[in-house]
Parts: structure tokens; C-alpha cells; sequence
């Protein structure tokens, strides 16, 4: 009986007109496109341009690292970091389609996200996360202990290593002829525009309203922490001497 109802089954499947809509399908394909958010092109045999285009996907992995923060964390000044980030592409998209500049060497490139190069997303990206981020070192944080010389070295030298990297992304859309110098340049004038504003926003307006919003939410609020990372660091220690001390206690 059941070898009938299967056979019956496999029988219609042959005859379903699905099938032949299918086959249809195949003998004229449509013009496939390939998502081009991550896809970067670099001159065959260029091992500098082979660099760059790894360096040109470092805003992918921002947002990426954004999330995972995210998701991890829930802490607030993150999700408006990540949110200030969202309304910086936002602009840029509304930026494109009102200038409509379109990019350096057109038809260099097979596979582009959009026709329109000012201003440089990728540029404006990373001067926001860049600008954002130097505001929240020197200005959010600050260090509570003695060692303010260890300090202010920490900060100046990851300042310098954002500033290089936003520096080599955006050289990196001009040397694989995706943007002009001036659409870079534009991009990071409104990236910087945006981070400074967007910094200051969420200090002045949103930053009173984290303790209600935590309580809703249910998420993180470290406002009244001065430097996270040395209070997250103290914690953790202590902590993990209170364990070691308890373990050295009942192994006495």
C-alpha cells in the first residue's frame, strides 16, 4: 500500500507542471548579479592594489564588529554609536542620488553597488567611526587612576592607528579607481561633520534618557562610569582573585 501511495506521488511529481516551468527557466536564465557590498576589484598582478582592496573592506568590518558588540554586550553608548553609523550611511545614500557624480573611469569595474561616486561611502564610513571614536577617547573616558602617562599613550597611539587606517581606506577608493580625490574628500567632510554632531547628540540628548531606556530595555547603561575599560578590567581581576583565593582554600 505504501509502495502505491509513493509510486503515485513520484508519478505526479514527473507530470507537475512545475517542472516544465522549471525547465523553461533553464533554457533562457535571466541575468544573474552578484551582491556587491563586499566585492572589491584590483588590478591582476597589482600585489599593492591586492592590499588595498583588503584594507578598502575594513568598514564591513566595523559594522560587523558593531553587531557583535552588540549582541554581546547590550550596552547603550554602543547601540547609539551603531545607530549614528546607520544615519551616516543614510546621508551618504541621500547625498549620492541628489549630486549624482558619477564615478572616475566608468565601466572600469563589473560588478558596483551604485552608479554614483560623491560622495565616497567608504570615506565618509570611517571619518565618522574615526571622529566619533577620538571624541569618545579624550573626551567620554577618562582615567581614574595614577598612571595618567600610560594613559594618554594608549590613547594617542590607538588615535594614530585609526587615523592611518581611515587614511588607507580612503586612499584605497582613489588607487582602485572607484572614486575621485574629490569624492573622498567630500565623503570624509561628511563623515567628520556627522560624528561631531552625532557625538555631541547623544552626550547632550540622549545620554539622560540611558537610565530609562536600560530599565525598559533591559540593556546596559556605563554613563556614570568614567572609563569602562578600567572598570571592566578591575572588576575582572578582582573577581578572579576572589576565586583563586577561595580555590586555594579548599585544596587547603
Amino acid at each position: 500500500m505504501v509502495r502505491h501511495v509513493f509510486g503515485a506521488f513520484f508519478h505526479f511529481a514527473r507530470l507537475c507542471p512545475g517542472k516544465m516551468a522549471l525547465e523553461e527557466q533553464c533554457s533562457a536564465p535571466p541575468q544573474w548579479r552578484s551582491i556587491s557590498l563586499t566585492h572589491v576589484e584590483f588590478p591582476e598582478g597589482d600585489l599593492t592594489g591586492h592590499l588595498l582592496a583588503y584594507i578598502s573592506l575594513l568598514p564591513i568590518a566595523v559594522l560587523v564588529g558593531f553587531v557583535t558588540l552588540i549582541v554581546f554586550k547590550r550596552e547603550l553608548h554602543t547601540i547609539s554609536f551603531f545607530g549614528g553609523l546607520i544615519l551616516n550611511e543614510g546621508v551618504n545614500w541621500v547625498l549620492k542620488h541628489i549630486f549624482r557624480e558619477p564615478r572616475p573611469c566608468a565601466g572600469a569595474h563589473t560588478t558596483l553597488h551604485t552608479e554614483y561616486g560623491m560622495p565616497s561611502s567608504h570615506s565618509q564610513l570611517m571619518w565618522f567611526f574615526v571622529v566619533y571614536f577620538f571624541l569618545f577617547l579624550y573626551l567620554r573616558m577618562h582615567q581614574t587612576n595614577n598612571a595618567r602617562c600610560v594613559d594618554l599613550l594608549w590613547r594617542h597611539i590607538l588615535s594614530i592607528i585609526l587615523l592611518g587606517t581611515a587614511l588607507s581606506v580612503s586612499y584605497s577608493r582613489v588607487y582602485l579607481l572607484y572614486h575621485s580625490w574629490s569624492q573622498v574628500f567630500y565623503g570624509g567632510v561628511a563623515g567628520l561633520t556627522i560624528g561631531i554632531m552625532w557625538f555631541f547628540f547623544t552626550q547632550e540628548v540622549l545620554t539622560p534618557l540611558f537610565p530609562k531606556i536600560a530599565g525598559v530595555l533591559l540593556v546596559r547603561d556605563t554613563s556614570l562610569i568614567p572609563n569602562i575599560l578600567w572598570f571592566e578590567y578591575t572588576v575582572t581581576r578582582s573577581e578572579a582573585r576572589n576565586r583563586q583565593r577561595k580555590l586555594g582554600t579548599k585544596l587547603q
